[in-house]
Formats: C-alpha cells, structure tokens, sequence
C-alpha cells in the first residue's frame, strides 16, 4: 500500500495511505454487522496495509468508535492514522427519539445535538476518546457545516460564525496541546471549506463527492487555495453516493437520492468513454482523485472483507493515459484537472 506524508500547515507530518478506511458502515448504516462482521472487515483492512482509518461520533452514534476501540487495542498508537470528527454532541433519548432511524440500526439510543461551540467541541473530544479507547487522535474534523445538514446558507453561515468565535479556539488548544496534530472539516460541500480556510488557520478537509469523475467544480478556486496554502484533502464519496460504482442505471444514487436525468445522462456518457478503453468506470473514479496535489487519501468504506479486496483491486487497475484524454477531450473532465501519465497501475 502507497503512503503518502502529508506535511501540515501547523507543521505536523501524518503518513496517510492513499486507501483509506471509512468506518460508517462499522456503525451499522443501512444493515446492522454482527460484532464478528465488524472485526472481520477491520481486521481485512489492516491485512491489506491500511493505515489511515477515518470515524465520527455520528456513525452509529457511537458504535463505529467503539468497534475501532476493540480493533485498535494492543496495536502501537503510531502505527495508523486516525480521524474522527466534533460538532455534533449524542445525548440519550427513548428509542423511537434516536437520530438515524431507517439509515443506522441497532444502534445505541442517542440523538444528535449540533454544537460548535468551545465547550461543545471539548466534551465532543472527550466523549470520543472515551469510546475510541485513546488519549489523542491525529485529526479532528467538523462535521456536516455545511447547507446540506443545515438547509439554508444563511443557517449554515450562523454556524460558521459559532465555530469561527468560539469552537475555533478549541481546535486550535488542542493542536497547540498534542491531543491532535491537524484539524479541519468534513462536508460535502467544497464551498464552505473554502470559507473557512479564509477565515481560519486550518490544515486539512474531508471533502465527500465533490470531487470526482462527475464533479471538479472544486478546481474554480477552491483545491488552487489548497495548493497555496499547503492544505490536504481526503477524499469520501469518490462514487457520489454509488452512481460512479454502479453506473447510469435506474435506481442510481447521487448524493444520497435517485439521481436526476441529466446526472444519469452524464454518467452514462462517461461510462461509455471508460468501457472503450476496457476499464470499469468504479475503477477510473477511485483513481481520478488521488491524482490532485492536494488530495493525500480517498476513503471508501466497506462492511464486509469482500469489499475491502474490492476496494484494493480497484485501485490497482491498469487505465491507459487515452482513457483520461478522451474524457477531457468530450468536457467530462476539466481540462486543468490533473490526470495520470502513462499506463497507470495504482500509481499518479
């Protein structure tokens, strides 16, 4: 497995492996693991030379740190990377109150309460700790500040300000602290990032969806402020929601919904120009975003160790440097979109 040494505004040095590991499915989404299950697939991962594992105190409101917990134990704390994210502190509820019904199940009954506040960060950390079993985490991030998970810019803004005057101080104590080397924010959308790097010292975001095969909007002035300032990004949603994998088919998701006609034309525009060169379409969308300066890691999850060999297989595929030209050459790629050189086996 490559790493890659992602070398911090703030002047910390993280080994990311470009494979992640991302953990939603360890907390139970949208099918519940058996505690074997869980372990199973950690332990798959590890096996393949995984080494950067990515959480959230959301992700089964709880369950996936503590199933991380159980893996990680006994295991040399620098020999993996670990993030997992603030913003959202879990309270406990009745049952029929927890959040996620019909998307995480059997799941501890808690519900979110969205909180960027200092303190809401500081018991955020702590809680996690707790569960994870550890007394630091190499990034933090916060979660979900984006319009997606709060509906309108103008709530979206409110938040920012709530981090910016106050949460902000947190992330900053505890970098200058030790407990952890790097923070930012993980959204799916590149446009609040792009805010709060203008207004903040940050040194990495966890972009979901927003740059891949079918979207590179974030190259207007986002990802270019990156490379200036030095700051990574890891990469989730690299199929965005499943229509990369799974192709221009009826029923495809984008962005967590059925996808809209135009997004299925698309696709199937891509798909077509993909097959020709004999390459499956999940395999140039894992590929494409690892290829940008700025990208140190992508994280597809997996609930099952089938699908962490898939996710390695995939992104050791072979696909012709044409493959690329002819995607820009039909406008799916922009054409300052960095590509792969040569006949690329799982490599830039």
């Amino acid at each position: 497995m490559k790493s890659r040494i992602f070398k911090a505004p703030s002047g910390a040095e993280i080994p990311f492996t470009e494979l992640g590991f991302g953990t939603a499915p360890l907390g139970n989404l949208y099918r519940a693991l058996t505690e074997e299950e869980a372990q199973a697939t950690c332990a798959a991962a590890w096996d393949a030379g995984i080494r950067y594992i990515d959480t959230a105190p959301l992700y089964g409101l709880g369950l996936s740190e503590t199933r991380i917990n159980h893996f990680l134990r006994g295991k040399p704390r620098d020999s993996y990377v670990l993030s997992t994210k603030v913003g959202r502190l879990l309270r406990a509820c009745p049952p029929e109150s927890r959040t996620g019904i019909g998307k995480f199940f059997d799941t501890p009954s808690r519900r979110e309460v969205y909180d960027y506040s200092h303190d809401g960060i500081m018991r955020s950390i702590e809680a996690s700790l707790e569960r994870l079993g550890l007394d630091r985490v190499d990034i933090l991030f916060v979660h979900d500040i984006d319009i997606f998970n709060h509906k309108s810019a103008a709530a979206r803004d409110e938040k920012v300000a709530e981090l910016m005057k106050s949460g902000y101080g947190a992330l900053v104590k505890l970098r200058d602290q030790g407990i952890i080397k790097a923070f930012g924010a993980g959204v799916n959308e590149w446009e609040v990032c792009e805010i709060l790097a203008q207004q903040g010292d940050f040194d990495i975001f966890l972009l979901a969806g927003r740059y891949t095969l079918l979207e590179q909007e974030a190259l207007s002035s986002f990802l270019p402020l990156c490379e200036q300032r030095k700051i990574g990004i890891v990469i989730g949603g690299a199929y965005n929601s499943g229509i990369l994998a799974s192709g221009a088919r009826p029923g495809a998701f984008y962005n967590y919904d059925p996808a809209p006609q135009a997004i299925l034309d698309r696709v199937a525009g891509i798909e077509k120009i993909v097959a020709g060169h004999g390459v499956k379409l999940v395999e140039a969308a894992l590929r494409f975003p690892l290829v940008h300066p700025a990208v140190v890691s992508v994280i597809p999850g997996a609930s099952r160790p089938q699908e962490v060999a898939l996710n390695m297989h995939t992104l050791a595929a072979d696909i012709p440097s044409a493959l690329w030209a002819d995607l820009k050459a039909k406008g799916f790629i922009r054409a300052e979109a960095p590509v792969p050189h040569g006949l690329d086996r799982g490599g830039k």
